[in-house]
């Protein structure tokens, strides 16, 4: 069995995730997302969708971009 590297739960159906040149072992898709996905750079939610990007900067909404200065964004036209 693998340990998960979220939340330590030693399981038998662990998987692997490869990025970035790094493997990393999960027992769920939660604990995958949790560890893994960028972060809003206004409210720090995990952007599992699309988001919303100025330059390198990542939002999970428009509404998180407008809330720092960016307004020229939109979640959708």
């Amino acid at each position: 069995m693998a340990r998960c590297e979220t939340c330590g739960n030693d399981y038998d159906r662990t998987f692997e995730v490869h990025m970035e040149g790094k493997t990393h072992t999960f027992d769920s898709f939660e604990c995958a997302i949790y560890e893994l996905a960028p972060r809003c750079a206004h409210c720090s939610v995990p952007i599992v969708g699309h988001g919303v990007q100025k330059d390198d900067v990542l939002f999970c909404c428009n509404h998180c971009a407008t809330a720092v200065g960016v307004h020229e964004l939109r979640d959708r036209a």
